[in-house]
């Protein structure tokens, strides 16, 4: 009976990824998604190019033009690099961050601005500054550095638009050598051979200036492009099979398929808890196991097309924490049977990949090479990904706290589930401490080897240690018997906001230090500390029931019978 619930789960799970597959049917434009193109040091897709083109510039992958039409990304970057209309005068530039909108005499709710309004307005002489600051080696306010963000986004509009420089002719022999486009294609070869590549180009460029529409059109001349600049160069030209790849990679989104499997086995989950007759524990395991596969398969492929380990930016570290937190939590609830487990860890899973897919211009998700201190370097391959799975296992602690809490809150009488969700609790802790512990010293290695010193207390190291102390000090309290289960709770749910300094706000708050990498612009400290907030208003609230500083009219919604299963 087991079996037969977990592979009803299974085809439940495997039966959302259907869907994505049957957009692998080629289109006619395939062929013009297929054109390699070698940018941000590497050979990626155009469709690549386009699809984080636009999303850079605009914040997200589609772009309604002031005339009322529906663009995708890939329609919208061939009109940027064909120039079919004015892109002076479209409001297609993102700019967010009221303060700076506020002191640049820009409109404050408006969040999409045209590339003339930009321009005309005072943000030139905010960024003048900000390059005058960064050439003294001055640190950068937060105003200064989202200017600089927004004049990246300038600079990428102006090398989009009608672009004739773009890096489609391969170099002749050397896989590792510069591409040139085809304007220039006489540098590497013969007048015949560059002339033809031009003739294409300028019959794709035409094809689409005439009917933009003409689907059909437009992906015949871009198998004859193609196939002429893979025959130039066909040792160095990229394998369209390994360009497909990439491009299938996206249109499957396996991060979207997962966050939508958590979430529906969270929700069978819940609804096993709830009721006892409905008793399909081991379908919600297979739904949510069926998610983490794909997770996994996402990370992996990404890996693969990267050709390198996690270890760039903040959207492969959410990406990354958000698969911990649900492989710890499948891991943990296998060996206990708890059913808390996958609760705590679906939502937590489910915000993280929903964030890293939905704000491309805070976490960027395009593939780039690394820095060159990250070049090539064993320790941090494991640094990375270590410390970051300790960021999940606290998550998950910080989702079975905030249980725990909510029984104290409103079931406090159920001391013995209380007690057993403490105890689950404790080892998740536990591993966390274990990961944290080893992913610093391994950090330590790493620096060794790189900037020639175990420990320096860059920012990004001192609140490590400072989230490390937040947990090992209250697991030692617990030992001599300073903290019991309550304190424990409490202690999940309020270290995590060192985690959250190490984590966000070294990387989008300071942005100082040598983990430079890492740093990002654009995401919301208001946001972040209005839910830190309540979620300590929260706490406090869940201690003054506890400790009885007030009088509290005791609060059940269920009856104390139907807990003790």
């Amino acid at each position: 009976m087991k079996i037969l619930k977990f592979l009803i789960g299974l085809i439940l799970g495997i039966s959302i990824l259907i869907v994505p597959f049957s957009q692998f049917q080629t289109s006619p434009v395939e062929p013009l998604k297929d054109l390699a193109v070698q940018l941000d040091g590497r050979k990626k897709p155009l469709d690549t190019v386009a699809r984080e083109t636009v999303a850079q510039i605009h914040g997200k992958t589609n772009y309604q033009t002031l005339d009322g039409e529906k663009l995708d990304y890939l329609q919208t970057y061939l009109s940027l690099w064909f120039n079919n209309r004015d892109w002076n005068e479209e409001p297609f530039i993102l700019f967010n961050y009221r303060p700076l909108k506020e002191q640049v005499g820009m409109n404050p709710e408006q969040k999409y601005f045209t590339f003339s309004e930009l321009v005309q307005s005072n943000l030139p002489s905010v960024i003048l500054k900000a390059r005058q600051k960064q050439a003294e080696d001055i640190d950068l306010t937060r105003d200064e550095r989202e200017a600089l963000t927004v004049e990246d986004r300038l600079a990428l509009t102006i090398a989009t638009v009608g672009n004739n420089q773009l890096p489609l002719v391969p170099h002749p022999i050397d896989r590792k050598g510069t591409w040139v486009s085809i304007a220039d294609a006489g540098q590497y070869y013969n007048s015949d051979q560059s002339l033809s590549q031009q003739e294409y180009y300028e019959k794709l460029r035409q094809a689409y200036r005439n009917n933009p529409h003409d689907e059909a059109s437009l992906g015949k001349i871009a198998t004859q492009l193609q196939r002429e600049l893979a025959n130039l160069s066909p040792n160095v030209y990229p394998q369209t099979a390994n360009l497909q790849r990439e491009v299938r990679f996206y249109n499957l989104h396996p991060f979207a398929k997962a966050w939508l499997l958590y979430s529906l086995g969270f929700l069978v989950m819940l609804l096993v808890l709830l009721f006892k007759s409905f008793d399909f524990y081991w379908s919600a395991i297979a739904i949510f196991a069926t998610g983490l596969i794909i997770h996994g398969y996402g990370f992996l492929e990404r890996m693969q097309i990267a050709g390198r380990p996690p270890v760039t930016n903040m959207y492969e570290s959410v990406i990354w924490v958000g698969f911990g937190i649900a492989a710890i939590a499948l891991l943990f609830e296998l060996i206990y049977r708890a059913k808390y487990y996958l609760l705590a860890a679906a939502p937590l899973s489910v915000v993280c990949l929903i964030l890293a897919d939905s704000l491309p211009a805070v976490l960027d998700p395009s593939i780039k090479p690394l820095v060159p201190v990250l070049r090539d370097n064993f320790w941090l391959s494991i640094h990375v990904p270590t410390i970051t799975l300790s960021y999940a296992s606290f998550a998950l602690a910080l989702g079975l706290g905030h249980i725990i809490l909510g029984h104290y809150l409103l079931a406090p009488k159920l001391t013995s589930r209380i007690r057993s969700l403490s105890k689950w609790n404790y080892g998740v802790l536990q591993v966390g401490v274990l990961l944290l512990t080893t992913g610093i010293i391994l950090g330590g290695i790493w620096a060794h080897f790189s900037w020639g010193r175990f420990w320096g207390w860059d920012p990004k190291e001192t609140w490590a240690l400072i989230a490390l102390m937040c947990y090992v000090v209250p697991l030692h309290g617990r030992l001599v018997g300073w903290l019991g289960d309550f304190g424990m709770a409490v202690t999940s749910v309020v270290a995590f906001n060192a985690v959250l300094m190490a984590w966000y706000g070294v990387n989008f708050v300071l942005g100082t230090g040598l983990h430079s990498y890492g740093f990002s612009t654009g995401g919301s400290e208001l946001i972040v500390a209005s839910l830190v907030s309540l979620d300590l208003l929260f706490v406090l609230v869940t201690a003054a029931k506890y400790k009885g500083w007030f009088n509290w009219q005791q609060v059940s919604f269920v009856k104390t019978g139907e807990l003790e299963r």
